[in-house]
């Protein structure tokens, strides 16, 4: 039995060493570059996802925000806001329903759209956790120039997130590898 907690504790060592590399401190998580086509906002973070994507826009980084699947929550209020266009920006705002809703349907459904709009490089903007896998997934779509930027979460959600955030990894890394 001791063996057997022993082994367990020393995978739980290790899991949480790599959610700490993958979810805490991915590599992807980048500055964003001085200009780019877009800047894309993914869907599930409400607005600790699309507060630090407006001071993206606000400095000039790129002249469309595109927003995903802002209808899906109706607490999302400022980007429903945008996106019926009842908030006023200097800005071109893109609203869009990832088809499926998943991070790998939002890849899919923005590289149609850099496709119909000529954006070759784009700014993707989404929790620090999820960072990693939603890089990775919109690299085997968009095929220009790609950033991540992470932006904080609930601290006391995270274990969820990490959990999560693992499970879709393996099987996006195993059994759903193309765009």
């Amino acid at each position: 039995m001791r063996r057997l907690l022993a082994v367990l504790v020393v995978l739980i060592g290790l899991w949480l060493v790599a959610c700490a590399f993958l979810f805490v401190w991915p590599s992807a998580n980048e500055k964003p570059p001085a200009h780019a086509d877009a800047i894309v906002v993914l869907s599930g973070g409400r607005d600790s996802r699309l507060d630090p994507a407006l001071k993206l826009m606000e400095r000039g980084i790129a002249p469309v925000l595109a927003i995903s699947s802002s209808g899906r929550d109706p607490k999302w209020v400022t980007a429903r806001r945008l996106c019926n266009g009842t908030t006023k920006v200097s800005f071109k705002v893109v609203c869009f329903e990832a088809h499926p809703y998943s991070t790998r349907g939002e890849a899919e459904t923005v590289t149609k759209l850099a496709r119909t709009h000529d954006w070759t490089s784009l700014v993707v903007v989404s929790s620090t956790y999820h960072v990693f896998r939603a890089h990775m997934l919109f690299a085997r779509c968009f095929h220009g120039k790609l950033w991540t930027v992470g932006t904080s979460s609930p601290t006391l959600r995270l274990p969820e997130e990490w959990a999560s955030e693992t499970a879709k990894l393996i099987v996006q890394t195993t059994f759903e590898r193309g765009c």
